[in-house]
């Protein structure tokens, strides 16, 4: 594996609502320069240093890719994997108001 490579990728909303992978610390990093400076926010600069300082060799790429993480979920742009919407209707905090409507229905 590529020193900057994450060992999982994070799928982010990009575009209009496209899913993307984003698979190392350059791929988060160009997406991170290339963010609106009008929609930067803390969380986008602490997330860019974290790249910049990985592909720099000074952290390793998991810890750049945790602050991209947080940044993605701060902005919206997770893309949820299966086990987490699994996790979630485990304990019935996912769509839970459409879950509702339809067994009043029923």
């Amino acid at each position: 594996m590529e020193h900057n490579q994450f060992q999982h990728p994070v799928r982010v909303l990009v575009g209009l609502g496209f899913p993307t992978d984003i698979q190392s610390v350059k791929d988060a990093f160009v997406l991170l320069d290339e963010w609106p400076p009008s929609k930067r926010n803390a969380a986008h600069g602490v997330a860019l240093n974290a790249c910049r300082a990985a592909l720099a060799g000074e952290v390793d790429a998991e810890t750049a890719r945790s602050t991209f993480v947080a940044f993605a979920r701060r902005m919206d742009l997770l893309v949820p994997t299966a086990a987490d919407i699994v996790a979630a209707k485990a304990v019935g905090t996912f769509g839970s108001a459409a879950e509702g409507h339809f067994n009043k229905s029923m």
